[in-house]
């Protein structure tokens, strides 16, 4: 089948898609390494500056030991540089499973009869978050199957929802979003719920092997997809997330395909993605895919630091697809958020025991079942600040407010006060007592990687309001 892309209405304006999967190739083909030429690249990553694909291909196909450590070892350094040794904590919370799509990687498929179908109810909704809230999380990001009923009115009510729970000490302050397209309208209405990222993700960016895998229903459309985001910064959506799923084409394919997608935000609307996405496949209930393209821990590890330097601005997030021994590996090579404490089995936050996991009841297999404190527990002993901020998405700092500070490295100002924050709320009141003491062992440590005196001092009087029994303050 030979893709043949449609047009569709931006801005008033005729807009073609802007993948070009011959383009693409051709940047691959024709980028060839060098120890010289790929040192060149990391320097400039490393001065703040965003790569090109061109660029960004010479790393992709570097294949030298020696020189692939020196790429991780420089997403390490740029990662400290621009957002510090913070790792942001959320959780998932899947709203419903209807869906109308038949994707061959996914266990919502339409197809599948065996999957147990559910809509949460706002009570079951509410308790839910409530679990959540009593295990001391502050993000979430609720996703909801391609489904009618998942309309705009019900995912804005149910954002609604999340926000009005409050369980003790708890309560949720970001409502990040994972859901269908939308027509600019629709995302208006989203908008008005006050949510934070919207995220969609195009799964691949090769056109044919996009055709191949969503077999049926409105997903198969690569262009309303494509262009979905466009759509939402037009309803003034300014805050998105781009991802591709790993494992359904060629990795380096895909790691350029996002960069494209970079470049375009970049190019109209002044704005890169808030975040990038790069899950890798798991088992799901009748998975069913060409397994050729699956990738390597080696080659996964290597895409990550790779993106971390293409793009030195957006946040990477690593999920609990990942075992923890791969997420704790690239952990240092520039991701800044995780999911922790995960569950994906409909109604799983209010299930009794770990107990073992149901596909017919969950989208696919999760590969890290640590709680959040055993998260928290690792990220401190390994010196990372487990951060639940919230700051910048209250303040505004936002879509072109959030490039004036991340792009060159001051958000790291606000970033490390404002997690140190979070994780003493945590402590006080959530935590037992050994992550207690280590946790203030780290802040003491980090208070002291501060070079303001001043700011050191206003750090240090609002860690005092917070167990005196004041809550949610920030810089």
């Amino acid at each position: 089948m030979i893709y043949q892309p449609q047009v569709y209405k931006i801005k008033d304006q005729a807009m073609t898609p802007f993948i070009d999967s011959d383009e693409i190739w051709q940047i691959i083909n024709t980028a060839v390494p060098s120890p010289e030429r790929v040192r060149v690249i990391i320097s400039k990553s490393l001065n703040k500056n965003r790569l090109s694909l061109q660029e960004t291909a010479v790393l992709l196909n570097t294949t030298d030991p020696e020189l692939i450590e020196e790429i991780k070892q420089g997403a390490r350094t740029l990662k400290e540089k621009v957002y510090g040794h913070r790792i942001v904590l959320f959780a998932p919370l899947y709203i419903g499973n209807n869906c109308t799509n038949s994707c061959a990687y996914c266990g919502f498929k339409a197809t599948n009869k065996s999957i147990k179908r559910v809509t949460l109810n706002k009570k079951e909704l509410i308790d839910q978050v409530t679990a959540l809230e009593d295990t001391g999380q502050k993000r979430l990001i609720l996703v909801y199957g391609e489904h009618p009923q998942y309309d705009p009115e019900f995912i804005a009510e149910s954002v609604k929802t999340v926000y009005s729970v409050k369980s003790g000490n708890g309560e949720i302050r970001r409502v990040n979003i994972n859901a269908a397209p939308q027509t600019i309208e629709g995302f208006r209405t989203i908008k008005n719920s006050a949510i934070g990222t919207y995220q969609v993700f195009q799964e691949t960016y090769h056109p044919e092997t996009y055709q191949k895998v969503h077999l049926s229903g409105k997903k198969k459309d690569y262009d309303w997809r494509l262009t979905a985001l466009d759509r939402a910064q037009e309803a003034g959506i300014d805050d998105v997330g781009i991802g591709a799923l790993f494992g359904l084409y060629d990795w380096r394919f895909e790691v350029l395909g996002l960069m494209r997608h970079v470049n375009h935000f970049e190019a109209v609307y002044n704005v890169g993605p808030h975040t990038i996405s790069f899950p890798r496949i798991q088992n799901a209930s009748e998975l069913d895919i060409d397994k050729s393209k699956l990738v390597s821990d080696a080659d996964f590890v290597k895409l990550v630091a790779i993106l971390r330097l293409a793009v030195p601005y957006t946040g990477l997030i690593l999920t609990a697809r990942e075992p923890a021994y791969v997420r704790d590996e690239i952990m240092q090579f520039g991701v800044s958020q995780i999911d922790g404490g995960t569950n994906i089995e409909m109604k799983g936050y209010t299930k009794e025991g770990k107990g073992d996991q149901d596909l017919l009841s969950e989208q696919f297999t999760i590969n890290d079942n640590r709680t959040l404190n055993e998260i928290m527990d690792e990220l401190i002993n390994s010196k990372y600040i487990p951060s639940f901020c919230t700051a910048c998405y209250r303040l505004g700092r936002t879509g072109e407010h959030f490039m004036e500070f991340s792009v060159p490295g001051f958000i790291k100002r606000y970033c490390t006060p404002n997690a140190l924050l979070t994780l003493v709320e945590y402590l006080e009141d959530y935590a037992p007592a050994e992550t207690k003491i280590r946790g203030y062992q780290l802040i003491e440590e980090k208070i002291s990687d501060i070079d303001d005196d001043k700011y050191i001092e206003k750090v240090r009087d609002r860690i005092e309001k917070i167990k005196k029994g004041e809550r949610d303050l920030y810089f």
